[in-house]
Order: C-alpha cells, then sequence, then structure tokens
C-alpha cells in the first residue's frame, strides 16, 4: 500500500527535521489573522510535520488549504495550525493540556506517523490518542473531535503494520468518532505529489490531502451545536 513511503534514507531526512526534545512547543498558530475571523470558533489541527506543512509555506499546508474551503462555503470557522515537526504522540498528549487552554469547536487529531517511523510501541500510541480524546472531552465546553488514521511503514514488518492501522479505526469506533482512514492516501509513494524527501508532501499534494480531510471534516462543521 505505502511500500515507496520510506526508505532507509527518508529515516535520516525525517531525523533531521525532528524537533529537539529540548525546544518548548509551540501552542498553535492561527492560519488567518484578519480582525473579523478572531472570535470566530476554531478548528485546531494537533499533528506531526505533515500537519504544520514542513517545506512549504504555512499558507501552502492542508490545514490553510480547509481554511479557505471553511471561507467558501461560509461556514464561518477559524483554523489553527498546531502542528510540530518530529513529535510523536507522546509530545501531543505533553501539549493538550496546554493547547486546550482555550478549547476550540473542533480538534482533528494527526498523530503516530513518529511512532510509526520509530516502531514504537502500537499500544502506548493507543494509549496516548486515547488520552488525548480523554482529555479533550473533559475541558467545557468539550469540542467536536476528528481522528485522522496513519499508516505504518513496511521496513518494521506486516504484524507491526497490521497492528498500527488497527488503532484508529478501533479508536474511531470505540469513541464514535469521524474518522479519516488515511491522512496520505493517493499521495503517499507518489513522485509528483511529494517534496525531493519523498515523504512530505508537495503543493499538488497538499491539494490532494486537503480534500481527503474536507470529505470527513465538511459534514462536522456543518453540524453547528445549538
Amino acid at each position: 500500500m505505502i511500500s515507496r513511503y520510506l526508505t532507509g534514507a527518508l529515516l535520516v531526512a525525517l531525523a533531521a527535521c525532528d524537533r529537539p526534545r529540548d525546544e518548548p512547543a509551540v501552542a498553535g498558530q492561527a492560519v488567518t489573522t484578519r480582525d473579523a475571523t478572531l472570535s470566530a470558533p476554531t478548528v485546531m489541527f494537533l499533528g506531526t510535520s505533515l500537519t504544520a506543512g514542513l517545506g512549504l509555506d504555512p499558507s501552502q499546508a492542508y490545514p490553510a488549504l480547509i481554511q479557505a474551503k471553511i471561507d467558501s462555503a461560509g461556514l464561518g470557522y477559524r483554523v489553527v495550525n498546531a502542528g510540530v515537526s518530529g513529535e510523536t504522540s507522546a509530545g501531543a498528549l505533553r501539549r493538550i493540556g496546554w493547547l486546550l487552554r482555550t478549547p476550540p469547536a473542533v480538534l482533528v487529531i494527526e498523530t503516530g506517523a513518529n511512532d510509526g517511523l520509530r516502531a514504537q510501541s502500537a499500544d502506548s500510541l493507543r494509549s496516548n490518542i486515547q488520552a488525548i480524546i480523554d482529555q479533550a472531552r473533559a475541558v467545557s465546553p468539550p469540542p467536536r473531535i476528528v481522528l485522522i488514521g496513519m499508516e505504518a511503514l513496511p521496513n518494521y514488518g506486516p504484524a507491526y503494520a497490521r497492528q498500527f492501522r488497527r488503532i484508529y479505526p478501533e479508536l474511531a469506533e470505540k469513541n464514535r468518532l469521524p474518522l479519516v482512514p488515511f491522512l496520505l492516501a493517493g499521495v503517499a509513494g507518489i513522485d509528483s505529489l511529494n517534496q525531493p524527501d519523498g515523504m512530505h508532501p508537495n503543493t499538488a499534494g497538499e491539494r490532494r490531502v486537503a480534500e481527503t480531510v474536507w470529505k470527513t471534516l465538511k459534514p462536522v462543521l456543518q453540524q453547528r451545536k445549538k
């Protein structure tokens, strides 16, 4: 499925763009800064470099493209890109409490790619994502949550890949969450849709990713809380 998603060289490339552990995590940056949008309910994208848009201008990353779709649809939300390059699910869990101090209307969770790159425990990944969901649901008012799935790499064998792949649909079913099955569907392994590192989408790939996410996110945004 994603046999060309990673090679040994790409492991080196990813390590080079990892954020040092001691570097403070950013809280997230609003995609738009127009005064009229500042009071709008927010859609927060918690994620890795795939959400941050590593190698691209922030306006080219898929959360910014989602903002454009929101604006075109007249849905009145403000997107916040809280992606951090190199972050694992454990790092996302450490950040989530700070990010939720001002609860978003919608929380989109994209994490796990770096766990998979490092062959970290699938059980730990599952536990971390569940803890993020639990913390989000404990705030008032709780955000609606969308979960984004990720595929494990083939390097660590089919058993690990299967175990990894099951995490996202199982968590979505358990928690009754909308699920984007695979963030990089139709993009992973396609040279023309990725940057030279072969891992991060280029501008054309980001447009494909935005379409993939929008199919699941749009109905959520259309369901206004009463």
